[in-house]
């Protein structure tokens, strides 16, 4: 069967509503704090994409007991330090950052050598961000020039530590809270503002955590050797992969979308904050808090006149997924938008700020950019009407699905490669896609 997709036609108006898969942050923080559990942990609507399957996988040759039926997935943890596995282990992470770098939080203290791999497209990621600081809990780090593969070698002694997270990314400040999870005294983090899942988490759970919000950064102090009690969860949806459908529906004519159960937790809503300043309006309804999280159904619709933005840096985290979604949103603004310090997007699967440049080139858009940055000369009444191929992206499962949100909107004869790369983070894409109507084969 052919690994791409053809589109060569816009979407119809629509009218619908729609569930989004579980969110992927959570469910694989979901599965690395059971398995630091000596109790049952049952989880629903997790999503079983490529990333979380390579976290329950690397779990499962720990020793971890892992149950998946139709409706949970239930994990039988064996307590901190109580990984049970044979010497010279090779764990592959396979795509995913999130499971690469939290899990080494876990194993500062495997009893065992351990290797840790990734694809090739992880394989190209800076890990150097996270073994820096894991190290000084007293685990031993072997990289590759700073990259995958790497060779572990843990501590009986681990000692806690004082860590500056100045990049603003919640993969290393989550790394360096497992380890702190299953070290004795105190771990202070001074945190850049990122995503606060793991915080919401441990206080869920009445982990031993305080933290103290300040204008631009967090102090959390974590102390350890604390019991991890059961976690059963209903994985709410996520927003990452619910923003495909959110610009989808807003560049569209006369249409309407009402999506449920959306993760709204603040740190992740910077597409919205966004979209917002550009003119879009997103009604928020049956808003509530769950487990720390909060949720919510979000209704969209069609958006006539987009207004270009100079993009507040302060939202740069908070949508750093987003940032693709956001461009062809600003390519159908009527003036010109300006997005800085954005280095990041290249530190993610694909170097991201280059394919959003390449995707506004192709359906025509005039844009600039820099090393961090990008200027982009919206035309709302752009009509695309070649024919474009995406292809060699590093099978970023965000470039496959922004490109097709792209021929969906502008038009065009699309063939978009690496379909299977929604595996990664959202397998069901392309049929809640058809669902919405859109004619995609």
């Amino acid at each position: 069967m052919a690994n791409f997709v053809s589109i060569k036609n816009k979407i119809n108006r629509f009218n619908k509503k729609l569930s989004i898969d579980g969110d992927k942050s959570l469910s694989i923080r979901w599965a690395l704090l059971s398995s630091q559990s000596q109790k049952k942990c049952r989880a629903s609507n997790l999503l079983l994409s490529e990333d979380v399957k390579s976290t329950l996988n690397c779990l499962k040759k720990l020793g971890v007991k892992i149950k998946i039926s139709k409706n949970f997935c239930e994990i039988i943890g064996l307590g901190l330090n109580g990984f049970k596995y044979k010497k010279n282990l090779i764990l592959d992470a396979g795509n995913s950052g999130t499971l690469g770098r939290l899990l080494l939080g876990l194993l500062v203290h495997s009893k065992k050598k351990i290797t840790l791999k990734g694809d090739k497209s992880l394989s190209k990621r800076d890990f150097l961000r996270v073994t820096k600081p894991l190290g000084r809990f007293g685990g031993k780090f072997s990289t590759t020039n700073g990259k995958l593969p790497i060779k572990i070698e843990g501590t009986s002694y681990s000692k806690p530590i004082n860590f500056n997270e100045d990049r603003g990314s919640a993969q290393c400040k989550s790394a360096v809270m497992l380890a702190a999870l299953n070290t004795s005294g105190e771990t202070s983090i001074k945190a850049k503002k990122s995503r606060d899942h793991s915080e919401l988490l441990f206080q869920h759970l009445k982990l031993p955590i305080k933290i103290y919000k300040m204008k631009k950064y967090d102090m959390i102090r974590i102390i350890g050797k604390h019991k991890i009690p059961a976690l059963n969860y209903k994985i709410p949806s996520d927003i990452s992969s619910a923003a495909f459908f959110i610009v989808l529906t807003v560049l569209s004519k006369n249409s309407r979308l009402k999506i449920k159960n959306v993760n709204i937790n603040p740190s992740r809503l910077g597409l919205i904050y966004i979209l917002k300043l550009m003119g879009v309006k997103i009604i928020k309804s049956n808003v509530r808090n769950y487990k720390g999280e909060k949720i919510s159904d979000l209704v969209i619709k069609s958006t006539k006149h987009i207004k270009p933005i100079n993009c507040p840096t302060k939202f740069n985290t908070s949508a750093i997924d987003e940032f693709l979604l956001i461009f062809l949103v600003a390519a159908k603004a009527k003036g010109i938008s300006y997005f800085k310090n954005l280095s990041e997007l290249n530190q993610k699967e694909s170097p991201r700020l280059k394919w959003g440049s390449k995707i506004l080139d192709e359906i025509g858009i005039k844009n600039m950019i820099t090393d961090d940055g990008i200027k982009i000369y919206g035309n709302p009444n752009l009509q695309v009407k070649k024919k474009i191929i995406i292809k060699n992206f590093l099978k970023d499962h965000r470039v496959f699905m922004t490109s097709v949100i792209a021929a969906l909107i502008f038009g065009g004869d699309w063939q978009i490669f690496d379909k299977d790369s929604i595996k990664t983070s959202f397998p069901s894409f392309l049929s809640k896609i058809g669902h919405l109507g859109a004619n995609i084969r």
